[in-house]
C-alpha cells in the first residue's frame, strides 16, 4: 500500500474512544503512559507466540506481478492511472514492479527460506476476466494455480485476497463500484475463483480495505479513478458491502472448505480531549474507518457512523440488502500501522477540510465531510519512520483487544504490518542490508501483539508487510517495506537483517533471536 500519502498523512484507519472510557489524547501523554517505540526490553525477551502459531508475509497483484498485459490480462484502473503522467511519484509503473509474474518459484523459495508459514496474495481480476465479466481467462487462472501449487509445495499456506484495488478498466467505464451491478460481477469472479482454486485454497478475504477503495479512489480522488463526488463514495461503498455478502455466499457454495474473513484497515484512535464530543466523534471514526464493513458481514447493518440520520437513500440502500449484507466472517482480518487522533468538528462551517487527496484534513477547521463531522490529524509524538508514520507500538495492543471484546473474542489474523525504511546493500556489510530500525520497529510492535495474546485475544497469525520491496502505488518505488531488498532494475533480491531476524522469530515464537 501507498503508506505515505494514503496512510502517513491519510488512513490506516482507526478504533474509536470505546478503547477505554478514560482514554484521550491528553492521557496518552501522561506519565504512566507507555513510551512511545520503547517497550521495556525485559518484556520482549519474555515475549512468546503459541506453537501454532502461523508467521507469515502480504503481497498484493498489481504491486508485485508486472506483465501488465500478457497471456491475455486486461487493464485494470492502476494501469490506467499509472500510465497518466502526474499520477505517481517518478511517473513510475507497475508494469514490470518485482516482475514476481515470472518470477514467483524464487519468491517462494526465499519465503521458504525465511520459515514462512502463511503467504497473504492477491489475484488480478482483469488477469481472470478482462472485461470484469464472462468466461475465465484460463492463462491467467493457470498462473494462479501453479502460484498456488508452489506455495503448498514450500509447505507454505496459500491466504488468498481476492480484491487488492486493480478493478478491470472496463467495468470502471460502466461506472465503477458506485454502480450497484458491481458486486454482482464481483460475486461470479469470486466464483470462478473458489471452483478453479477451492481445493487448495482454503483461506479467503474477498477485499483488501474496503473503505479505501471507496474513499481514495470515490471522494479523496488520489486513487483511480480519481473521483471527489461524497454521494459515489457513498454509493461505491454500499456496493462493496453487498459485494462482500455475495461474495462470500459465492466461495462457500463452490467450495465446501473454504473459510472467509476479511482484510480492513484498522488501527487505533484516541480522542482529542475527554471532552463528551471529542468520544463521540471518536466512535464515529471507528464506526466508519474500522468496522463498516465488519459490523455489515456480522449483523447485516452498517454501524451508527453517522451525524443524524443515516444518508441510506444516497447509498442507494434498498429493502432487503441486510440479508444480501450479512454474511458472519470465519476470522476476522485487520492491519496494523498507526494511530489518529481525532476531534469533533460536527460544528464547522465548512467541510473537506482541503484534504488534497487523502483523509487527512490540511485544513484543521473543517470538518473531513458533511456525514461523519470529524477532524482526524497524524499524531507525532512518538518517532516517526521514514515514510512518515508515528512509531506507537501500544497501538496493535489496544486495536486487538478491543475487536475481540467488540465481535465476542472472534480468531483474528494481523493481514499487513510493517515500517517503511530506505536501507540498501552496503558493500562494506559484505552487501546485506543492515536494516536494524525495522528489527527494532517489529520487536516494539509484536511484544504488544504477544502480550494481547497473553491476556486472551485469539489471534492466530501475523503476516508482515512485506515479503519484498515493491511498487508502494502513487509514491512508485520511493517507499521500502519489505523484508527482501528489491533491485528493480536487474530484479536481484538481497534478504534484509530484518528478514534473517523475522526468519528466526518463526522458527521459535520469540523475539529475543
Amino acid at each position: 500500500m501507498n503508506r505515505r500519502q494514503f496512510a502517513a498523512r491519510s488512513l490506516a484507519a482507526l478504533a474509536g474512544a470505546a478503547l477505554s472510557p478514560d482514554l484521550s489524547y491528553a492521557a496518552a501523554q501522561s506519565p504512566t503512559a507507555p513510551v512511545p517505540g520503547s517497550v521495556p526490553e525485559s518484556v520482549i525477551k519474555t515475549a512468546r507466540f503459541p506453537d501454532s502459531f502461523l508467521w507469515g508475509v502480504a503481497t498484493a497483484a498489481y504491486q508485485n506481478e508486472g506483465a501488465w498485459n500478457e497471456d491475455g490480462k486486461g487493464e485494470s484502473i492502476w494501469d490506467r492511472f499509472t500510465h497518466t503522467p502526474g499520477k505517481v511519484r517518478g511517473a513510475a509503473t507497475g508494469d514490470v514492479a518485482c516482475d514476481q509474474y515470472h518470477l514467483y518459484p524464487q519468491d517462494i523459495a526465499l519465503a521458504r527460506q525465511l520459515n514462512i508459514k502463511s503467504y497473504r496474495f492477491s489475484i488480478s481480476w482483469p488477469r481472470i476476466q478482462p472485461t470484469g465479466v464472462g468466461a475465465p481467462n484460463m492463462k491467467g487462472v493457470d498462473h494462479y494455480s501453479r502460484f498456488v501449487d508452489t506455495l503448498l509445495a514450500a509447505g507454505i499456506r496459500p491466504w488468498c485476497t481476492i480484491y487488492h484495488w486493480d478493478l478491470p478498466q472496463a467495468l470502471e467505464d460502466r461506472g465503477g463500484w458506485p454502480n450497484r451491478d458491481l458486486a454482482s460481477y464481483f460475486a461470479d469472479y469470486a466464483g470462478i475463483l473458489a471452483k478453479h482454486l477451492g481445493d487448495r485454497i482454503t483461506v479467503w478475504a474477498p477485499f483488501n480495505m474496503p473503505w479505501a477503495i471507496a474513499f481514495m479512489g470515490y471522494a479523496a480522488g488520489a486513487f483511480p479513478p480519481g473521483r471527489t463526488s461524497f454521494p459515489d463514495f457513498l454509493k461505491a461503498a454500499h456496493t462493496l458491502g453487498l459485494a462482500q455478502g455475495q461474495a462470500h455466499r459465492a466461495i462457500k457454495a463452490a467450495s465446501p472448505h473454504a473459510t472467509v474473513g476479511s482484510a480492513y484497515e484498522m488501527a487505533p484512535a484516541y480522542p482529542r480531549t475527554g471532552s463528551d464530543a471529542d468520544r463521540a466523534a471518536t466512535d464515529r471514526y471507528h464506526a466508519m474507518n474500522n468496522v463498516f464493513f465488519l459490523e455489515a458481514a456480522m449483523k447485516g447493518r452498517y454501524p451508527n457512523a453517522f451525524i443524524g440520520e443515516p444518508p441510506y437513500q444516497i447509498m442507494g440502500f434498498r429493502p432487503g440488502d441486510e440479508k444480501i449484507l450479512y454474511a458472519p466472517l470465519d476470522w476476522v482480518g485487520f492491519h496494523f500501522y498507526t494511530r489518529r487522533i481525532v476531534s469533533d468538528a460536527s460544528h464547522a462551517h465548512c467541510i473537506g477540510g482541503g484534504f488534497s487527496g487523502t483523509e487527512i484534513e490540511s485544513d484543521s477547521g473543517c470538518a473531513r465531510d458533511p456525514y461523519t463531522g470529524l477532524r482526524a490529524t497524524m499524531p507525532t509524538e512518538g518517532p516517526l519512520t521514514e515514510s512518515g508514520l508515528e512509531i506507537w507500538p501500544r497501538g496493535i495492543y489496544d486495536l486487538v483487544t478491543q475487536i475481540s471484546k467488540e465481535y465476542n473474542h472472534p480468531i483474528i489474523e494481523i493481514t499487513e504490518s510493517g515500517c517503511g525504511y530506505l536501507d540498501a546493500p552496503l558493500e562494506s556489510n559484505n552487501g546485506g542490508v543492515p536494516d536494524t530500525r525495522r528489527i527494532h520497529w517489529y520487536r516494539q510492535v509484536l511484544a504488544e501483539l504477544a502480550r494481547a495474546i497473553a491476556d486472551g485475544a485469539r489471534v492466530r497469525a501475523y503476516h508482515a508487510w512485506s515479503l519484498l520491496d515493491n511498487f508502494e502505488w502513487a509514491d512508485g518505488f520511493t517507499e521500502r517495506y519489505g523484508l527482501i531488498y528489491t533491485d528493480f532494475r536487474s530484479q536481484k533480491r538481497t534478504i534484509k537483517d530484518s528478514g534473517y531476524w523475522y526468519s528466526r522469530v518463526a522458527a521459535s515464537n520469540r523475539l529475543d533471536v
